[in-house]
């Protein structure tokens, strides 16, 4: 073939794909933006998941700290607000349930205080047509009370 022909040859068929570009572009862009946004939200969800863990894991090692029920109950409380705060997480609602049982347990008798928390992360402001507007994440956590130190109700 001559290097004329090739050149006749190769712009016959680049003329024949002109509009396969903008075609391809108008298809595939939505499902790009689509695929992005999934990640957004999957991504979201991930880190108030961690967020929310941290918080628990936060409470019950505050409450576990202290001497009598009401009083751990309250650090406990302040010490998940702080650490949800700290990660920048915004719950839509939210609950703190620490169980304080093992306080009225006798000194030397090995106890427990549990921490459960429950965040929902607000998903609506992705804009993702099929995503729920929001996710409940729930975690718990157990920290061990010291087994010879006094403990009050």
């Amino acid at each position: 073939m001559t290097p004329g022909a090739y050149r006749n040859r190769l712009s016959r068929q680049m003329r024949r794909d002109r509009g396969s570009y903008a075609l391809e572009t108008a298809i595939l862009a939505p499902v790009m933006i689509g695929l992005l946004l999934l990640l957004i939200a999957f991504g979201r969800v991930t880190d108030a998941a961690g967020a929310v863990d941290s918080a628990a894991r936060a409470a019950a090692r505050a409450a576990s700290l202290e001497r009598d029920a009401s009083t751990a109950q309250a650090q406990a409380q302040a010490a998940a607000s702080r650490s949800l705060a700290g990660e920048g997480i915004t719950c839509r609602a939210s609950s703190v349930v620490i169980d304080t049982s093992g306080y009225a347990l006798d000194t030397g008798v090995e106890a427990n205080v549990t921490a459960t928390i429950a965040c929902t992360a607000n998903l609506s402001d992705i804009g993702l047509p099929g995503l729920p507007g929001s996710k409940t994440l729930t975690a718990s956590w157990t920290s061990p009370i010291d087994t010879y130190r006094g403990r009050g109700q």
